[in-house]
């Protein structure tokens, strides 16, 4: 019988720290999941991680754990999959350290991840993003941080996480105006500003008054924001934007649909799709293709390029409301 918890604790400070350099964000990705794990076979077995051995993570409790997260704690299988990438991580860690149960390993990393359907990307139309920035209450200073992140969101497309990480000394105003961020994987870039959203952020800077090294958007304590945090102060300024805005009505409106909303509008403003993906600090072009599936002008463009030189331009309409009525179904 061989114990878990030696390797668990070399895979944090050997593999992923020292050998792999992984960042604090992919750290605490894996911890999370491996918590959940060994919190899930707890409550199983009644077995303490300290005293698990191999035997108690076979390819049948992974498996019964995955489950677990679709079904009772309503994850998507987008993030079961990300979860199990953690474990096959260990586990191909554990490989090399424990050749003696190198079938029960290899029957877990043959776990393979599930299929999902890709959906359109949701994004805010103009009319949308302009309800959204005057919702929050600019009287408290809540609603002027709130107005200031999500507007640079909008601007910048940066991911909630990349938000949350700024520094005050990471923005620059002036000549040359950008924001400098880490994302995925290491990689810095820096993000150039608009007139408008340079002009709100140096009046934040000021009003916010903080040292170079200090969070860009703060708690009321001085901590930095969480991610949930963000997204529950966007969701809520959504809600009172819908009021005044019909169009967000039904619409799930989080972080991540303003970085969609600032890919689109360098979209359909023409940008080419290789800039979008700088912009936005994908690893590669073909991550942009989404934002272009989701642009019906772009699609109604190229149709109009094939429709016969003597149709009438413009769409279809149904001469009469029946008629309008059966084709709605």
């Amino acid at each position: 019988m061989t114990l878990i918890a030696p390797t668990l604790q070399a895979f944090f400070t050997d593999r992923l720290a020292q050998q792999r350099q992984a960042s604090p964000r992919t750290i605490a990705a894996y911890r999370d999941t491996l918590r959940l794990l060994l919190g899930f076979v707890l409550r199983q077995t009644g077995k303490l991680p300290s005293v698990l051995d191999w035997d108690d993570l076979d390819a049948t409790v992974i498996s019964a754990f995955l489950h677990h997260l679709e079904h009772e704690r309503g994850n998507s299988i987008r993030t079961r999959n990300v979860r199990l990438t953690a474990i096959r991580s260990l586990f191909s860690y554990a490989a090399l350290r424990h050749p003696e149960h190198a079938a029960l390993i290899a029957r877990v990393l043959a776990i393979p991840p599930k299929r999902f359907d890709k959906r359109i990307v949701t994004f805010l139309t103009a009319p949308e993003i302009d309800a959204l920035l005057a919702a929050p209450d600019q009287a408290r200073w809540e609603g002027r941080r709130d107005r200031a992140l999500m507007l640079l969101a909008v601007q910048t497309g940066l991911r909630v996480s990349e938000l949350t990480g700024l520094n005050c000394a990471e923005v620059t105003l002036g000549a040359g105006a950008n924001v400098r961020c880490e994302g995925k994987g290491r990689k810095q870039r820096a993000v150039p500003l608009t007139g408008p959203v340079e002009a709100v952020l140096r009046v934040w800077l000021k009003e916010r008054a903080g040292r170079p090294t200090d969070p860009l958007f703060p708690t009321r304590t001085g901590r930095r924001l969480s991610r949930d945090a963000v997204a529950l102060r966007v969701s809520t300024h959504a809600g009172t934007a819908a009021q005044r805005c019909p169009s967000l009505q039904g619409k799930r409106v989080h972080p991540h649909v303003l970085r969609h909303s600032c890919a689109m509008t360098l979209l359909q403003a023409g940008v080419d799709t290789s800039v979008i993906a700088l912009w936005l600090g994908h690893a590669g072009v073909r991550s942009t293709d989404a934002y272009v599936h989701a642009d019906i002008t772009i699609k109604e463009k190229a149709l109009a390029l094939t429709t016969p030189a003597t149709a009438r331009r413009g769409r279809y309409r149904p001469p009469d409301k029946v008629l309008a009525f059966l084709e709605s179904l």
